[in-house]
């Protein structure tokens, strides 16, 4: 991946307004009302319904439980209301029961978040309808392993990880892809998590010489790490992934920590309108806000084009900015990009603004 979307993101006008043909849209906004997953739904509730009205279409809310054996319900729901499109889908249990009744009605899902390979795997093998405008599982790697080769090739890289199964793999799957490229690491280690300090951990950084390391870990385990780097006044650069995008901990991220994650879109110029009106009406633009905004732009869009059922190989202006599905309805730009912990803040990280620390 390059971070071309980043600049892009940057500079890009807000999409015309939708053509008349549109006003029939029918789109299904399929999100969970309680439970843990709540706060997630009713930001996707508020990004669908407040572009609701300027696309055009009629909304019709399917509530999500991500129960097993769920999605067959949901699926008929969606089909009896005679939706164009089916937005949202939080979880895979959902889809998993979902997308087969999808296919018999011919309504293509769209999901925000749902980054299973496996799943998206059967839908292509058994011609489901579903398409992802979230990253599949592969993509932070694909980011991670991008950014190291063309930032950090010429320096000493660590990589370290707390020891869990999923930072063990991230970690490891980074490790197999710079060495494959002809980068092998001057530090390889793990660390055990939730202390209090990791003054070891930076002391044997230190010893190896490492200048650049990707940590896969909690934002509050890199936090410690980079408050005792600091401390130490040790040159050190941290990397981490999408889960430093999180809640604050109690010891702060130090300015300059950096982040392969997803940005907040609401705070780039597509979506400037989408933001300003959702401050005159009290919602707060974060989350999934501004994709399920875009998601129905981009349904809005499609119907107004006359096939709705096949949405690969089109390009749709949306507040997210230009997104295009490929023939196996991924994105076909990796929506990773490089951030940095700045005044209490991710802010994204453009060429022009990379230095060497």
């Amino acid at each position: 991946m390059t971070f071309q979307r980043a600049a892009t993101l940057a500079v890009i006008l807000l999409a015309a307004p939708l053509p008349a043909e549109a006003a029939n849209a029918r789109i299904g906004v399929v999100a969970p009302a309680s439970g843990e997953y709540a706060v997630l739904g009713q930001q996707i509730l508020n990004g669908a319904e407040l572009q609701a009205g300027p696309s055009n279409a009629d909304i019709t809310v399917v509530e999500e439980t991500c129960e097993e054996g769920s999605g067959t319900d949901i699926g008929e729901a969606l089909a009896e209301a005679d939706v164009d499109v089916a937005i949202g889908f939080l979880c895979s249990e959902t889809l998993t029961g979902a997308l087969p009744v999808l296919k018999t009605a011919g309504i293509p899902a769209i999901t925000l978040s749902v980054r299973s390979m496996p799943l998206m795997n059967d839908a292509l093998a058994n011609d489901w309808p579903l398409w992802r405008m979230a990253p599949n599982e592969t993509e932070q790697t694909t980011a991670i392993v991008d950014f190291i080769m063309s930032e950090w090739a010429d320096d000493p890289v660590a990589l370290v990880d707390d020891g869990t199964i999923y930072y063990r793999e991230l970690v490891n799957a980074v490790r197999n892809a710079i060495e494959q490229r002809g980068l092998k690491p001057v530090f390889v280690d793990t660390f055990r998590p939730a202390q209090e300090q990791q003054l070891s951990l930076v002391r044997r950084l230190a010893q190896a010489g490492a200048r650049r390391v990707l940590i896969g870990g909690t934002r509050g385990d890199i936090a410690i790490i980079a408050r005792d780097a600091a401390d130490q006044d040790s040159a050190l650069t941290i990397l981490g992934g999408d889960a430093l995008i999180a809640a604050e901990t109690e010891v702060p991220l130090r300015d300059g920590v950096l982040a392969i994650g997803l940005p907040e879109y609401g705070e780039f110029p597509p979506a400037a309108d989408l933001v300003a009106r959702a401050e005159q009406a009290g919602i707060v633009a974060e989350g999934y806000f501004v994709p399920a905004a875009s998601a129905v732009e981009l349904g809005a869009q499609a119907v107004a084009a006359g096939n709705p059922a096949s949405l690969s190989g089109k390009t749709f202006d949306t507040f997210m900015g230009p997104l295009t599905f490929a023939e196996n309805h991924e994105l076909t730009e990796n929506p990773f990009m490089l951030l940095r912990w700045q005044n209490g803040q991710f802010v994204p990280m453009f060429d022009s603004e990379r230095q060497a620390d």
